[in-house]
């Protein structure tokens, strides 16, 4: 698991996301409920333009991480940013909006 996490950093690192992702997927298939994977491959989808399913990640993310608000957070931001780069401004205001509630 930890080999998993650890090749999938050194591809963000290096910009092979592909390679990234599928990492994450692997682990995501050993631990499913682990919150912050979720989180880690939503932002690669983010950065490789499928905004869409950068969304549903972190909302799948954020139903897991009950408690842990910094990474509830982090998931309202990045869906912030997944919603204006598809041109809703008015959702990503609301997704800016929770990310701060949570924040304080």
């Amino acid at each position: 698991m930890v080999a998993l996490l650890d090749s999938a950093d050194k591809y963000v690192k290096s910009n092979q996301l592909d390679k990234a992702g599928a990492a994450l997927e692997r682990a995501l298939r050993i631990e499913p409920r682990n919150a912050g994977i979720w989180h880690d491959l939503a932002q690669i989808r983010l950065h490789q333009g499928e905004y869409q399913q950068a969304e549903s990640l972190a909302s799948k993310s954020n139903n897991l991480a009950t408690g842990n608000r910094s990474l509830q957070a982090r998931n309202w931001k990045l869906i912030a940013v997944a919603r204006k780069s598809t041109g809703n401004s008015a959702g990503a205001e609301e997704a800016e909006a929770q990310a701060t509630q949570l924040a304080n």
